[in-house]
């Protein structure tokens, strides 16, 4: 699985909702003419939308501001930049003119977004139509879901879709049956896109894509793919102790795309994650993602992977922080103890014999699982708190490293985690697994002045 972007390394990257987005990198109440619908809220998004865009009334919005993306990206000292869409259930066609009115309550105008996510397809990107107050007209070239962003902390705007848009399908957790969902599916066949919303997910189909599991329990998927987020919340320290510790705002986005390069099964960029039809047997049904999901487990890792510690070597690697976090939620095996049957052994054993060899270098003589195997034995040694203890270390100091300065990020990873263990991990790290630690890194480690650990963390494993 790949990360498709250069500037996920910057601290600099741009905001998607001030600039555009490079290609690397609803509570319904009838309410006089129209309906009230709260963005974000957890289900009842579609019937709402339906029971009045269906009549050709008009849907109410009503948007409340969240950080900006970069903004949340830079507290959390994070790697790619996470969704700051706020869904509204509606589809455009391509070239109609939408009609809305905006009334910005506490001073704020929102931005309408109109599109898919697709990185390798035709048509890449959402685009993004700035408002004004009062009436507005906007005519996408492509057509597509219809999402709004409001930049802030609180503030209220409001959203009147006039007309123009159609509801999608739309399955809310905690507020959309099963049959209601498999009714819309039947019923609302002028979008092409489907979209399954709850508290920290979007999920955004193609029709064709939605109907190949129309048959699944959407309330037990969609829970399972909030127990995964949660799972990766938790490995990363976001426990709300302290504001800079509080979850990103807003949820994250996972989106069925046209293509994927030959070899590359899903992938992660600024703002989504993207998973061709081929992978929607692990992503949208129940038991393929409880025990086949890791490329999902892994895509969410890239959009929680912290910059500090993430040289262009570890890209691949400390992603899998999140995955393995996931499958012991999950009750599932560690890949880390899958048997190679040339070998008879698990990754642990296979790098393990590699120790002490001449010219051994953790980039060069180690596969991609067996250099995931240092990170793990760092919690066996130190606890399971040691990563969210890491993560929430960073986070506070929040070092700033420039994309291109990988061996800094190599220092900050032997130096962050002495420091998080309490120990000198100059031998496991330099000695041992033969990271890229410069001079200045062991300068670094021994001004540290830590004692020795009292056990090897490489003679370990699960």
């Amino acid at each position: 699985m790949r990360m498709p972007t250069d500037s996920a390394g910057s601290s600099t990257a741009p905001s998607a909702a001030s600039s555009p987005v490079g290609r690397r990198s609803v509570l319904a109440a009838a309410a006089g003419a129209g309906a009230a619908i709260a963005l974000g809220a957890a289900s009842g998004t579609a019937r709402a939308a339906t029971s009045v865009a269906s009549q050709g009334r008009p849907v109410k919005l009503t948007v409340t501001a969240r950080p900006a993306a970069e903004a949340e990206r830079l507290r959390l000292g994070q790697a790619l930049r996470g969704s700051e869409f706020q869904p509204t259930g509606l589809y455009v066609p391509a070239g109609t003119p939408l009609s809305l009115t905006v009334q910005p309550h506490d001073g704020l105008l929102p931005t309408l977004w109109i599109g898919a996510w697709d990185y390798y397809g035709e048509i890449t990107e959402p685009r993004s139509h700035p408002l004004t107050a009062g009436a507005n007209t906007v005519t996408d070239p492509h057509g597509g879901p219809v999402y709004l962003t409001l930049t802030g902390r609180g503030e209220r705007a409001g959203v009147l879709v006039r007309s123009g848009a159609v509801p999608m399908p739309v399955f809310t957790l905690g507020r959309t049956s099963e049959a209601d969902y498999q009714r819309q599916l039947d019923t609302l066949t002028a979008s092409p896109y489907v979209e399954l919303h709850a508290p920290h997910t979007i999920m955004t189909l193609t029709r064709e894509g939605a109907l190949l599991y129309r048959d699944e329990d959407h309330a037990a998927l969609l829970g399972l793919v909030e127990t995964i987020i949660d799972s990766h919340a938790r490995i990363s320290g976001l426990d709300g102790s302290k504001p800079v510790h509080r979850r990103k705002a807003g949820p994250y986005h996972f989106t069925e795309v046209s293509k994927v390069p030959t070899g590359v099964g899903a992938y992660a960029t600024h703002g989504y994650n993207g998973f061709p039809r081929a992978y929607l047997d692990r992503a949208t049904t129940v038991e393929g993602l409880r025990t086949r999901g890791w490329g999902l487990y892994h895509e969410l890792g890239h959009l929680h992977q912290q910059m500090a510690y993430k040289p262009g070597g570890l890209t691949e690697v400390t992603v899998n922080i999140y995955s393995l976090a996931a499958q012991r939620t999950l009750k599932q095996p560690s890949n880390l103890l899958t048997v190679d049957p040339k070998t008879g052994l698990t990754y642990f054993q296979s790098a393990r014999q590699k120790f002490g060899t001449a010219g051994l270098t953790y980039e060069k003589s180690f596969g991609a699982y067996e250099k995931l195997v240092p990170l793990r034995q760092l919690e066996l040694a130190f606890g399971d708190d040691f990563w969210p203890r890491m993560h929430k270390l960073v986070r506070e100091e929040n070092p700033q490293s420039d994309y291109t300065e990988n061996d800094k990020r190599y220092r900050a990873l032997a130096t962050y985690s002495s420091r998080v263990a309490g120990y000198d991990l100059t031998d496991f790290f330099v000695n041992t697994w033969a990271f890229p630690i410069d001079a200045t890194g062991r300068a670094e480690l021994a001004a540290l002045n830590l004692p020795k650990p009292p056990v090897d963390p490489s003679a370990l494993d699960d």
